[in-house]
């Protein structure tokens, strides 16, 4: 499950994390009330960050559809906020991960302190990042000095400059690691110390919030030799989330894909691709194979789709009506081993879904392995419908691509 940038700092906040303080907000009425409790003078003469929150990244080089502005703004002052309140809430932010889809509505914003007053030190940018290493079995923390910067790009350009720390579950993070890691970024004196604490303690919240992925672009090191997120992207582990329910409860469907947020309401496991074959299937495995043999057929997989292993007529029903919502799907594989569930069962499910649904206007093929397999072939050749069966994978293969002519 994925948070906003004013969500994850909030909850890294609660471990001990220092973080540029701000309101969120969904006016611009409260905008500007945010704006008046900043700082401790008062808003005059101070500079405000107006910040779109929306889960996808590139926000500050992203544009507003309508008025031009970009979805991360340096403004001073009441009026300043209030322009760029205006300017962003309720706009498309378009950015480079959500163009294809169009850009996202802004319904938050985020109004947060200016962090770049002067000092007598220099201000630093530096990048810091916190996920499991699947071929190591450990988490790795991932840091460089070339914060505000794509990581990618940084890894291409000067590999030199990022740090990388695996942490052995089993034992949990030591000190030497952090101190190594702010070493490596070049850390000193007082800002060295804080450095430590911050690093510390993130790593705590990754663990105790069971993250999949904590980013901070910037991890921020102020004039005064302050250590803090600037920014923060966070998902957390959706498994995990029973253990979460205040973390559960921060989900903003609206940021997600409609048919996702319906087939998670019916306990389907889906996700919505770009190609042009729906797929039914039980079992994640089954489902990863099952898209191969749709791109060696020639076809596209328009969705990941796992009905689990107790497939039953409601749930089938359900997720024929979800991936037949995607207006480029010309054809659906569904693809089914009984072990658990009985394959006559699920023929029986799939007739139900297609007699309740109604026409369904692109080819159907199925293929159904396992406990009854002949029976539930039968079913299928017997009902009537446009539902073709398969037995082999390349017989299933086949006759997509067939459908796909």
């Amino acid at each position: 499950m994925k948070l906003h940038e004013y969500q994850a700092k909030e909850l890294i906040k609660s471990f001990g994390v220092p973080i540029q303080e701000g309101t969120a907000v969904s006016t611009v009425e409260e905008a500007l009330e945010a704006a008046k409790t900043l700082y401790e003078g008062g808003p005059d003469g101070n500079f405000f960050v107006v910040k779109a929150q929306i889960h996808a990244g590139g926000r500050g080089k992203g544009t507003i559809k309508e008025t031009g502005s970009h979805g991360v703004v340096v403004v001073k002052g009441l009026d300043g906020v209030e322009k760029a309140a205006k300017d962003i809430l309720g706009g498309t932010l378009v950015t480079v991960q959500n163009e294809a889809t169009g850009g996202s509505t802004v319904r938050k914003i985020l109004i947060a302190q200016d962090m770049y007053y002067p000092g007598p030190s220099d201000r630093k940018e530096y990048y810091i990042s916190i996920m499991l290493d699947r071929e190591t079995g450990r988490d790795v923390i991932i840091a460089s000095s070339e914060g505000g910067m794509n990581i990618e790009e940084v890894a291409e350009k000067t590999p030199e400059k990022i740090v990388k720390e695996w942490v052995d579950p089993a034992v949990g993070l030591q000190s030497f690691q952090v101190r190594k890691i702010a070493f490596g970024l070049g850390f000193t004196g007082a800002a060295f110390k804080n450095a430590t604490k911050f690093i510390a303690n993130l790593y705590k919240a990754y663990k105790g919030l069971d993250a999949d992925m904590l980013e901070i672009n910037p991890m921020f090191k102020s004039a005064d030799d302050k250590v803090l997120a600037v920014d923060c992207k966070m998902s957390i582990d959706s498994n995990a989330l029973y253990r979460h329910k205040d973390v559960a409860a921060m989900r903003d469907i609206t940021e997600e894909d409609p048919l996702e947020v319906e087939a998670s309401e019916h306990h389907l496991n889906y996700i919505k691709l770009d190609g042009n074959v729906g797929c039914m299937v039980n079992g994640a495995g089954l489902a990863m194979a099952t898209m191969d043999m749709i791109k060696l057929s020639g076809g596209e997989p328009a969705n990941f789709l796992d009905v689990g292993g107790n497939a039953s007529a409601e749930t089938v029903e359900e997720g024929f009506r979800i991936i037949l919502k995607d207006p480029h799907v010309k054809a659906i594989l569904v693809n089914i081993f009984g072990g658990i569930v009985r394959c006559d069962r699920v023929a029986n499910g799939v007739v139900e879904a297609y007699k309740n649904i109604g026409e369904i206007k692109v080819p159907i093929i199925v293929r159904l392995q396992g406990t009854n397999a002949e029976e539930a072939a039968k079913i299928i050749d017997e009902s009537g419908l446009k539902v073709v069966s398969a037995i082999t994978l390349e017989d299933a293969a086949a006759k997509v691509k067939g459908a796909l002519a």
